[in-house]
């Protein structure tokens, strides 16, 4: 059997994934000679490289996201597709906590100020203390940023896409039809949205302008989701206090585009998840090699994705 493995391996990893199936055949790389003939690839490639590959049975992704890999004449439906949900949650949700805090507290201003050389008081600051937090998008990554903004002395409000129990790290939840009525209690709203088509332009004019005056806005979900020319308008007209973006539309996002000059935008770019912390990529080869033991034994693979939604399949 031969694996083909397209994701980043440090040794340590390769010894991981080559212990879950000896005597397969392992090949590392993203180029198509090193494609054809998988019937296991490990990792992301470009999408269209994976049309047409035969005897291609089973994808394991190295991200969370799995939109691109869902469109049709991507994938036949005999290939079975899994992504790395569980992975990112820690890596996600701490970039998502630093970027509240550095807009909250405007450590974004002082650093502006120092290359400057300017010594400024910029006022008054917010908390995250009694602070009312919309996490649209509670899966893996948004429970891990609402768990940690409950530890603050945040209220969370957590919105996906079915009714259930409500989970520990939040305090309420909601679906994207109660959103609206959410906004205008948010102090804070952080996305964390695959790509689908019902997300495509979601954070639009009406949303802004529903959103409490003086809320921050987060997304490191999809570029997307956002109308940016609608959250540059909310920003520059002083309705939202301040924006982050770790995803833009396109990406990289041109150096001519107006959205690097809006005031109070931090933009950094699309860096929270990857390989950044080590921890995430422990936990992607960790779930990559389950997985594989899985295939091997003829088990159900672990955060099978639905194709319709781009999500990991709900249990």
């Amino acid at each position: 059997m031969k694996i083909a493995v397209p994701m980043f391996m440090r040794e340590k990893d390769r010894k991981v994934l080559e212990e879950a199936a000896p005597g397969a055949e392992f090949c590392y790389g993203k180029d198509l000679d090193t494609l054809q003939g998988a019937e296991v690839i490990i990792g992301n490639v470009a999408p269209k490289k994976l049309a047409g590959l035969a005897g291609l049975k089973w994808v394991q992704l190295n991200s969370a996201g799995a939109d691109a890999y869902c469109k049709p004449g991507i994938l036949d439906s005999s290939v079975q597709l899994t992504n790395c949900t569980g992975a990112y949650g820690q890596a996600l949700s701490e970039h998502m906590l630093a970027l509240t805090l550095s807009l909250q507290k405007k450590l974004y201003l002082y650093h502006r100020n120092q290359l400057q050389h300017q010594w400024k008081d910029e006022g008054e600051v917010t908390s995250l203390e009694g602070a009312t937090v919309v996490v649209v998008g509670f899966g893996d990554i948004g429970r891990s940023y609402g768990r940690l903004c409950r530890l603050l002395g945040a209220h969370v409000i957590g919105i996906r896409r079915h009714r259930g129990e409500i989970p520990t790290e939040a305090d309420q939840m909601g679906t994207l039809e109660d959103l609206p009525g959410f906004l205008g209690q948010a102090d804070v709203v952080a996305s964390v949205l695959p790509g689908t088509p019902e997300t495509t332009h979601l954070y639009d004019a009406g949303m802004f302008q529903a959103m409490k005056p003086g809320a921050f806005f987060i997304n490191c979900g999809r570029g997307n989701a956002v109308v940016q020319e609608d959250l540059a308008r909310a920003l520059s007209e002083g309705h939202l206090a301040g924006a982050a973006l770790d995803v833009t539309d396109p990406e990289p996002l041109p150096a001519d585009c107006p959205l690097w000059d809006v005031p109070n935008l931090l933009i950094t770019p699309h860096i929270s998840g990857d390989h950044h912390l080590p921890q995430t990529w422990d936990k992607a080869v960790a779930i990559a090699a389950r997985n594989l033991k899985h295939y091997l034994a003829g088990e159900p693979l672990e955060n099978v994705v639905d194709r319709k939604t781009g999500y990991k399949k709900s249990v």
